[in-house]
């Protein structure tokens, strides 16, 4: 709502929450397409409301995240002047406990063919992007399956086959430190472990791209079962051996 350009729609949708929230944003926002559900997950969530757009272009907003005033305008001005691009990110502001804090090298983000630089991490935050709704039809959804790390395999796939359009200036503030964050979860290389699979499994990477993503599917299977194995789980560590070696 306090975006310098006014945007053609809001959705929200409201996954299961218990503390007055859609009668909140009914009251307070009778314009807003307002969808609820009982508790899916976030992919569901994001899903559900993607679909229920009918704009060209979708812009997506997590719960805890915050837009900057400027953002929407600025992705807008960057792709009318880059017309190729289909998906547009930006860097941002982590916000922890309420104080900000400098953002980790590891994700800085990055622009044009980005692949290898989504693997070890994930290399886009969701509330950053903008991203054309023909993507979704060659690439998927949000995978339903993924409790987490939901956006990692999905960045995967459009990385995969698109370049990336990067604002290099912050458009939104990350707010962190609380404790029903999904990022939050421990043992995330697990999903990760799946989103690899996934890509190396589509016959959609060249060889460059192929050898990166089997470099590091090994290499998180090979720590995630030596975690295993140090805490005594020697099953799961020899299911994460196993997949350690395999062939794609």
């Amino acid at each position: 709502m306090a975006q310098t350009v006014e945007v053609d729609e809001i959705v929200v949708v409201d996954d299961g929450s218990t503390d007055g929230t859609s009668d909140w944003i009914r009251k307070a926002y009778p314009n807003v397409h307002l969808i609820t559900q009982e508790n899916k997950g976030v992919s569901t969530a994001r899903n559900e409301g993607i679909k229920a757009t009918r704009s060209e272009w979708i812009a997506l907003l997590d719960s805890d995240d915050v837009w900057l005033p400027e953002k929407v305008e600025m992705q807008i001005d960057a792709l009318r002047k880059e017309p190729s691009y289909r998906i547009c990110h930006t860097e941002e502001k982590w916000i922890y406990k309420g104080e900000e804090r400098p953002v980790a090298p590891a994700y800085r983000k990055q622009g044009g063919w980005i692949f290898e630089a989504c693997l070890p991490v994930c290399a886009i935050s969701p509330s950053t992007v903008m991203i054309h709704r023909e993507v979704f039809k060659e690439v998927g959804w949000f995978d339903e399956t993924l409790p987490a790390c939901e956006d990692y395999d999905l960045w995967l796939r459009i990385s995969s086959r698109y370049p990336v359009l990067l604002i290099d200036e912050p458009l939104i503030e990350k707010h962190g430190g609380h404790e029903d964050q999904l990022s939050n979860r421990r043992g995330m290389d697990r999903y990760r472990i799946e989103g690899l699979r996934k890509v190396l499994s589509s016959s959609v990477l060249d060889t460059k791209n192929e050898m990166a993503a089997l470099n590091v599917f090994r290499s998180k299977c090979a720590l995630y079962a030596k975690g295993a194995e140090k805490r005594g789980r020697s099953e799961e560590a020899a299911v994460y051996w196993a997949m350690e070696s395999e062939e794609f």
